[in-house]
């Protein structure tokens, strides 16, 4: 077994503390990495505090991992000592179900293993990456660029791929009247993305301060969502709103933005359940999706295209002792626009 360290919540709702534990052993398959970044996921808040599922505790969060490759197994072939690597929300799936061949390991029929709050294949608790190390098959292990800055780059495993991969699904680009709802840690990078695929963006926050940080992402026009007057200005204007808000909120006042066969893509996982008018989606022919992050290849493509492009998440860099702070103040909104943790601080 591994040594390592890191920070965990020993039970609901307890605030994160050190914690020794140990890792698994370097398998024949097998990447360590260790980890120099990881970003603070809204995520991780929820399932500290078991808003989607009863949690596996104690429990290291973290699934937006960044780092250097320290060991590999004998029968490792894309990694080496040295590599630079990243690890984002899952460390497993079955391989062979219709999902996993078609790339979608996330989705993985028999069930994907969470970098955290979850179990492994060998019964083992998996453990993110609010610690040190960590030991993750190659197969769920990418590539990161040189080019990219390495603490920018950690939320792409998340925020950027949770984004990214709507955007791809829907062929989102030149021609394309794209709303992003929400500035935080999601909606900074679908801005990001959106911008570099060609489309017009247009921000829609319930906060007018926010509206200049958003033309600095690149987005062509900020609406005040709160203003009606502003809102009727965007009647029948979009053909895509991409929903990034994590906190409960309601969408009906979006829905009529939306043009003939408009997409409402929901990325943000709000806790309670929306209620929409069947009425309101009829008109117009408009429907309603949801997106998660992506699969393993779309992941590393999209990583390639950030390095490509020089995109990395606009970020906060934290002590590891803040992350309590960093969790508060997530939940305030008060952060521009993604914690990183610096693991060195561990």
């Amino acid at each position: 077994m591994i040594k390592s360290r890191g920070y965990a919540a020993q039970d609901v709702n307890k605030k994160l503390a050190p914690w020794d534990f140990e890792r698994r052993s370097l398998g024949e398959k097998d990447v360590q990495i260790q980890i120099w970044y990881c970003g603070v996921c809204h995520s991780d808040l929820h399932q500290v505090r078991n808003d989607w599922a009863p949690g596996v505790f104690p429990m290291v969060p973290g699934h937006e991992i960044v780092g250097k490759v320290v060991g590999v197994g004998d029968e490792v072939s894309r990694f080496k000592a040295g590599d630079l690597a990243g690890v984002g929300t899952i460390v497993d799936a079955c391989g062979h179900c219709e999902d996993c061949e078609n790339g979608h390991e996330q989705t993985c029929h028999e069930g994907a293993v969470q970098t955290y709050n979850s179990k492994g294949r060998d019964g083992l608790v998996t453990y993110g990456g609010y610690s040190d190390t960590i030991v993750v098959k190659e197969e769920f292990v990418l590539h990161i660029s040189e080019k990219l800055n390495l603490a920018g780059a950690a939320p792409l495993l998340c925020a950027g791929v949770t984004t990214w991969s709507p955007l791809r699904k829907w062929h989102v680009g030149k021609g394309h009247k794209l709303a992003v709802v929400g500035l935080g840690g999601l909606g900074h990078m679908a801005v990001k993305f959106g911008v570099a695929l060609g489309a017009e963006v247009t921000v829609l926050s319930t906060s007018p301060n926010k509206e200049v940080a958003a033309k600095e992402l690149g987005a062509h026009h900020f609406i005040v969502s709160k203003d009606k007057e502003q809102m009727q200005s965007v009647f029948r204007s979009f053909d895509f709103i991409l929903d990034t808000v994590a906190n409960d909120h309601d969408i009906n006042p979006y829905i009529p933005a939306l043009r003939t066969n408009g997409v409402y893509i929901n990325v943000g996982l709000p806790v309670t359940p929306w209620q929409i008018s069947s009425f309101a989606l009829a008109w117009g022919d408009k429907a309603i999706t949801g997106s998660g992050v992506g699969g393993l290849k779309e992941t590393q493509d999209m990583l390639d295209f950030c390095a490509e492009n020089n995109i990395t998440a606009d970020i906060e860099l934290i002590a590891i002792q803040d992350i309590n702070k960093a969790f508060e103040r997530m939940e305030k909104g008060d952060v521009r626009y993604r914690f990183v943790i610096d693991i060195a601080t561990l």
